[in-house]
């Protein structure tokens, strides 16, 4: 399994395509495909079938899902995008910070 550099509810920047200089936060991460879906980001038209009786089809405009290379976390410090930094806390467990300034992420 591949290990994966964003999380799920994390503030992401998106940093080449389309969609470049746009923030979101990440609601799904896929580390066995590299990808990630972030809220607002990559809009994609899907074909909705209807599936019980009474129920609405039609198209429907849904995030799709972008390799999780074209995104960088967000510093809400530095304002911008950065790359991250792991040392331990006093319990023991990792800490993210930020490679610029150290802000915690």
């Amino acid at each position: 399994m591949e290990k994966l550099h964003v999380k799920k509810d994390d503030t992401v920047i998106v940093i080449s395509g389309d969609d470049k200089g746009r923030k979101g936060k990440v609601l799904e991460v896929s580390p066995k495909e590299k990808k990630v879906i972030v809220k607002g980001v990559n809009i994609v038209t899907r074909h909705v079938k209807p599936r019980r009786q009474g129920e609405q089809g039609g198209i429907v405009k849904v995030e799709g899902a972008m390799y999780a290379c074209k995104v960088m976390l967000y510093c809400a410090k530095c304002e911008k995008g950065v790359r991250v930094r792991t040392t331990v806390g006093e319990d023991g467990k990792k800490i993210r910070l930020c490679a610029a300034c150290g802000a915690k992420l």
